[in-house]
């Protein structure tokens, strides 16, 4: 039943926003008028900055000529392959890399964290205690999780946009996209043997295959305590200065069940990156939208993201009340709290960005010039001429439904079980019209009285519905207004407490018993029902079903468009601009900077005496509250080591875990956030405020090696292998 997956699902918002960043900007001249707090700017004068597409390079485009004028560097091809092939992708969430011949893997503990609970035995909590094993045998093997390596890259452009250039409507093209490209994996995979996906690059302007090495038996070796991997917790999220431990240890093992031995690994550096050092991240960014049009984005700005960000409140708002019902479930209900704290921090971040005219003035100068470029060749003109005014129009015509499919669709994680319950007992209804050969099997026989008994779950949880449901009642005033028919269905034409009074009074499916007593008057009783809820789904089915035709065709015209405006992107600029991140592998260039803080300069670097004056000047309290073994630090544990740095590295959420290399491919640090500055990364990179920030390796190391005494890792990360003594126990044991 559609209500037994209700409760309990977590909300998952990409990965890809845990590490945003961005920085760059323009020249402007000032103006008196212009309206508003930005009277002051001619915005007419605002232009693109070089990088505002960013600097999420591809390693089968690479800026060689670029990296070597930039910072005197030449990269060979062994050098990005050996790079790439020392990179990983950190199951589905986050980045990852080799840094052992012996199959160690290092990412960051925030991306470990589901794999930490897994392999916690009774009485163990991991992240309480932290986890590192003194053997090979120690070393806790983590179910499902895996790492998958590239170890090929293919252009398959032609084809793809051959076979769906054959569709002669937007739609039929789409749906010929997504055959062809089924077809091709599906043949790539049998004849290759690896996992194997293809990502559209400059908006399907460009196809590329990759495949990926995967490997399935990871092994966790050494995670600290979660309060040192997130010191500071949501409150220092997205900022900076950080004092952050926030890396883990995992084992790759062969299918003998010996540690993997990998040929491509990064070595380790004990010093770490200094200031003004050229370094790279290489790691998996998840999402931008740097060439989307400007329609695209002003439609987020207006529609999407506002939804987003009142959904989110009310989720936050809901597991602090849930929390303070339920103090028995607290740490599982705070832990999801946080996520969606996580998620709201960034989404406001990401907003606010496109609510700042000059960052859209940006936006917009550089598609007028794209656009002049185009209109200015004959040629171009003919094939993408159309592009800007076919998007805007289909935006327009998408922005006037959105939030009337949205409020009229369910989704378990935004919607309360009752219009669920209302769906079955629709169902129900349908199907007992029908004579019983013609029926369902779950409405036939001995499974139709299991099926109804189902659909008022015993442990239906009443406090947590009925705020869903005002949720939902209030974003259905908020969006559609108390005069919409829909609206009004549910509410009466009442707002907040007394528009939920209003539809759980009227109702006659709030218990199992008004539910059986429902079902025993038949069909036409529940069909003709005057429950709100009933009225709701049976009255917006039906133009919900037309919107969503609509919405699926100017979606369509959207993904046409966007493959056009991507082909007009490379065909202009090729690849001196990289293609919007798809979590994918990629390589982004930088230096060790600070920036611009509060009125004076962020410190590119910070020590563990930041950590220490941290926790002591907010009295020791929570989340600055330090695990008992870091209290009193042992006297060979050198405060002065660094700890964290920032870069002018281009990343987002899916980089968490990348590894940060120095023009020698070794190890330097560790990626795992981005400043507060950072979060308009998704649509601009802005070269001046724009950090990553990462865990100095110096500052792994002396954790590893001096404050929690496991030299067996520390010594191979230093060696690049295992101990040959570890290696022969290990052989013995197996």
């Amino acid at each position: 039943m559609k209500n037994k997956l209700f409760k309990n699902i977590a909300l998952r918002i990409s990965f890809l926003f845990l590490s945003l960043i961005i920085g760059c900007s323009s020249s402007v001249e000032t103006t008196s008028n212009n309206s508003d707090s930005y009277s002051w700017i001619n915005l007419d004068t605002v232009k693109a900055g070089k990088f505002d597409t960013g600097k999420m390079w591809t390693f089968e485009y690479p800026p060689i000529d670029y990296f070597s004028s930039e910072y005197n560097f030449t990269p060979t091809n062994e050098w990005f392959e050996h790079v790439r092939m020392s990179a990983l992708r950190f199951a589905t969430y986050c980045s990852a890399s080799f840094v052992s011949e012996d199959g160690l893997v290092m990412t960051n503990n925030h991306c470990a964290h589901e794999s930490i609970v897994q392999v916690q035995q009774e009485g163990e909590d991991l992240n309480e205690t932290g986890f590192f094993a003194l053997s090979l045998e120690e070393e806790r093997k983590v179910p499902g999780l895996f790492v998958d390596q590239l170890v090929l890259i293919k252009d398959v452009t032609d084809e793809v946009i051959s076979a769906a250039g054959m569709g002669l409507t937007d739609e039929e093209k789409a749906v010929r996209l997504d055959s062809i490209i089924n077809e091709i994996e599906s043949r790539e995979t049998e004849a290759t043997g690896l996992t194997i996906s293809i990502t559209p690059l400059y908006n399907g302007g460009k196809y590329s295959l990759y495949g990926y090495k995967r490997y399935n038996d990871l092994r966790l070796v050494f995670s600290p305590e979660s309060q040192l991997g997130f010191f500071g917790g949501d409150p220092d999220n997205f900022t900076y200065p950080r004092y952050n431990l926030d890396c883990s240890f995992f084992r790759v093992y062969d299918e003998e069940g010996n540690p993997l031995k990998t040929g491509h690994y990064l070595k380790w550096n004990p010093d770490g990156a200094g200031v003004g050092e050229a370094v790279f991240v290489v790691g998996n960014p998840g999402t931008t939208n740097r060439l989307q049009s400007a329609a695209q984005l002003k439609f987020y700005r207006d529609y999407l993201y506002p939804r987003v960000l009142d959904l989110l409140q009310g989720l936050i708002d809901l597991q602090l009340q849930m929390m303070e019902e339920n103090p028995e479930e607290k740490d599982e209900l705070e832990v999801q709290m946080l996520n969606y704290s996580n998620s709201l921090k960034a989404y406001e971040g990401m907003l606010r960005g496109l609510r700042d005219p000059v960052l859209m003035q940006r936006k917009q100068d550089f598609e007028n010039t794209l656009k002049s470029k185009v209109k200015s060749k004959p040629e171009l003109n003919t094939k993408y001429g159309d592009v800007w005014t076919k998007l805007e129009d289909a935006h327009t015509k998408l922005g006037e439904i959105t939030h009337e499919i949205y409020l009229t669709s369910f989704n378990p994680i935004r919607t309360s079980q009752y219009f669920f319950i209302a769906s079955d007992l629709i169902d129900l209804a349908n199907e007992l019209k029908l004579p019983e050969e013609q029926r369902s099997e779950l409405y036939k026989g001995e499974e139709l009285q299991t099926t109804i008994d189902n659909i008022f779950l015993d442990d239906f949880d009443f406090s947590y519905n009925d705020k869903m449901l005002q949720m939902h009642l209030n974003m259905l005033n908020t969006y559609l207004g108390p005069d919409h028919p829909a609206a009004k269905t549910l509410t009466g034409g009442f707002a907040g407490k007394e528009a939920l009074d209003y539809v759980l009074n009227k109702s006659s499916i709030t218990s199992k018993e008004k539910i059986k007593a429902l079902v025993e008057k038949g069909s036409d009783s529940i069909l003709n029902s005057d429950d709100p809820f009933i009225r709701f789904v049976l009255d917006t089915e039906e133009r919900k079903n037309q919107l969503l035709v609509q919405s699926q065709e100017l979606n369509s015209t959207i993904q046409n468009y966007n493959q056009k405006l991507g082909r007009a992107l490379f065909e202009v600029y090729e690849t001196s601009i990289p293609p919007d991140a798809t979590f994918t592998l990629r390589i982004s260039d930088g230096v060790v900077k600070g920036f611009p803080y509060n009125g004076t300069v962020a410190p590119p670097i910070t020590t563990y005496y930041g950590l220490y004056d941290r926790h002591y000047s907010f009295n020791k309290e929570f989340p600055w509250s330090l695990p008992e073994r870091w209290q009193d630090p042992p006297a060979e544990f050198n405060l002065e080591t660094p700890f964290n740095f920032i870069t002018t590295n281009d990343i987002i959420g899916g980089n968490s875990g990348s590894p940060v290399i120095n023009i020698k491919g070794e190890v330097v640090g560790l990626a795992f956030d981005g400043n507060i500055q950072s979060l308009p990364g998704s649509f601009i990179f802005r070269e001046e405020e724009n950090r990553c920030v990462a865990v100095h390796s110096a500052g792994m190391l002396e954790a590893i090696r001096d404050m929690y005494k496991i030299t067996r890792l520390s010594d191979e990360l230093m060696n690049g292998k295992l101990s040959e003594e570890e290696v022969m126990e290990g052989s013995t044991a197996n």
